[in-house]
């Protein structure tokens, strides 16, 4: 049977693609979060103030930082129980600000910390202690993220400059991010982490095994061993619903 002419130049209706995640767009972290959820091929991508930005892929000069600071908070996470390390977790800020840090260390829930994990698997709130590999103070990561950590109370915020053969640890008091200065030993210390000590100069030369040996002395502090997990300096602040 020949079609009628009706049927023959029926409209076919094209279903559009769902929308993506692509750098410079603006959104909240609802939106961003369900774009980046359709996106598995993306590996890492933050919503910073309301934009977003996709990240490149990770180079040697990146990665090996990257593995040291991994190394460095999961040694002291394995040993101080209500601690947990995390490296590159999607933390949940506000409705405007998704991030997902190179490594964070936390105070778990149950231990008077102040992230919880919602029902998609996704931290809400300011991590105590949040790490960022960056190449230079140009980075966002110095900028617009560091003020959106600020505001949202991380309590100690660490950025490593690679390029610039420099590391700055933050500290919240009040409102505003002081940087720390090294001691006599060259030694930086957490106000927030008891035990958790690490050495400048060996980070810099990217010495994983000094920077260790330094961790071993904080670690056998009795600081350390008086940590119950419960303490943590700072404000508890409630996250809206995103």
């Amino acid at each position: 049977m020949l079609a009628t002419e009706s049927e023959a130049t029926a409209p076919v209706t094209v279903a559009e693609p769902p929308p993506v995640l692509e750098s410079g767009d603006t959104m909240r972290s609802r939106e961003f979060l369900r774009r980046y959820e359709r996106m598995p091929h993306v590996k890492k991508a933050e919503l910073i103030e309301g934009v977003v930005y996709i990240g490149s892929p990770v180079r040697r000069v990146h990665a090996q930082p990257d593995g040291l600071i991994q190394t460095w908070l999961g040694t002291y996470a394995a040993q101080t129980p209500g601690t947990e390390a995390l490296p590159n977790a999607t933390v949940i800020l506000d409705p405007d600000n998704t991030t997902q840090p190179d490594a964070l260390l936390r105070l778990l829930t149950e231990r008077g910390g102040r992230t919880r994990e919602n029902a998609e698997g996704y931290l809400v709130g300011p991590p105590e202690l949040v790490v960022e590999i960056a190449a230079s103070s140009a980075s966002i990561d110095l900028h617009d993220k560091l003020r959106a950590y600020r505001r949202s109370r991380v309590l100690e915020y660490l950025v490593w400059r690679t390029a610039e053969h420099r590391f700055d640890w933050f500290c919240l008091e009040e409102d505003e991010y002081l940087p720390q200065t090294p001691d006599a030993q060259g030694l930086l210390r957490s106000r927030t982490f008891p035990g958790l000590v690490l050495a400048l100069k060996p980070l810099l030369d990217l010495d994983t095994a000094g920077v260790l040996a330094a961790l071993e002395t904080g670690l056998a502090s009795d600081a350390h061993a008086a940590f119950g997990g419960t303490g943590c300096e700072g404000e508890h602040k409630s996250v809206e619903s995103v």
